[in-house]
């Protein structure tokens, strides 16, 4: 697939898979995007980070996953053609949507591979639906992102600001959003293509997933996890900070580590460096899982 984009240069993705429209049964229609691997591989689950989807987070990743898993990548509630609900965004949703992705596609077991966002959303769907998950690949993320004090104010903030989103005129939505979720891209080929996908995103939900994203805490079970996990940690992020993305490396027994050079945004800004530690963490949590075999939740 190649996107070419009015007044650019086309930019190219090799492997991106074309996405398409699935009806997740009462739960509403959301966007999948599917790479077949080789016959009787083990499939993985791709859940993205906050504000992309299942194109930008990924889009790097795909063509070097497929040659050793089939795979599969959703985008979440609000965020490109996801779901769209009156509902507040909450993770748990999110992974329950993964989970009615899973059983719509007659998938039995997946190996849930999650980035920022995407982290919390494959370990609350490891401890909702057990059966389905046989590893954890856990992405720049953490088990907690920041501490309770000041929540309360925080939640009333979000709020007042999703209510607004509701009530304001259309147009005023999209000016905010092209301030907040747009214009942090720049205008080169793959800028510009990260801004016609960053569009797509409900400025509402964002809101809401930011907050629900801040006040997440797996920290009284997250040690509890038993199935084979890798935890891919970006040595330079400032935004979910190495030392608690090794706190949670080190909270989930027999975790593997694979630390990579970058900022929070590598997935994007250095995609070959980060296909390469994430093809690794599967692959090694695959071997894992055929080690050990099915575990007992």
């Amino acid at each position: 697939m190649s996107p070419s984009l009015p007044g650019s240069a086309p930019f190219l993705t090799p492997g991106l898979p074309d996405g398409r429209a699935l009806e997740l049964p009462g739960r509403g229609t959301t966007w999948i995007r599917e790479a077949p691997g080789p016959q009787g591989a083990p499939t993985l689950l791709l859940l993205h980070g906050w504000t992309a989807n299942s194109a930008l987070n990924w889009f790097s990743a795909y063509e070097s996953l497929q040659q050793q898993f089939n795979v599969v990548a959703i985008d979440h509630r609000g965020h490109g053609k996801g779901i769209r609900s009156h509902r507040r965004f909450r993770l748990e949703d999110c992974a329950d949507d993964a989970a009615a992705l899973l059983e719509t596609l007659n998938i039995e077991r997946a190996i849930a591979v999650g980035y920022s966002m995407g982290g919390p959303i494959a370990q609350l769907l490891w401890r909702r639906h057990p059966k389905m998950v046989e590893g954890l690949v856990l992405c720049a993320t953490a088990a907690r992102f920041s501490e309770r004090r000041g929540e309360r104010v925080l939640n009333g903030v979000v709020s007042g600001l999703s209510l607004a989103t509701r009530l304001v005129p259309p147009s005023v939505n999209r000016r905010v959003s092209e301030r907040v979720l747009v214009s942090k891209y720049d205008t080169t080929p793959l800028g510009n293509w990260a801004r016609e996908q960053a569009r797509l995103n409900d400025l509402r939900t964002m809101l809401e997933a930011g907050h629900d994203v801040a006040s997440y805490d797996a920290t009284n079970w997250i040690s509890s996890i038993n199935v084979p996990t890798a935890v891919v940690l970006t040595t330079r992020d400032e935004t979910v900070l190495p030392h608690r993305q090794r706190q949670l490396a080190e909270a989930i027994t027999g975790s593997s580590v694979i630390e990579v050079n970058g900022r929070h945004d590598i997935c994007a800004t250095r995609p070959e460096r980060f296909s390469d530690a994430l093809l690794a963490a599967c692959s090694d949590v695959s071997s894992q899982v055929r080690s050990t075999g099915p575990s007992t939740s």
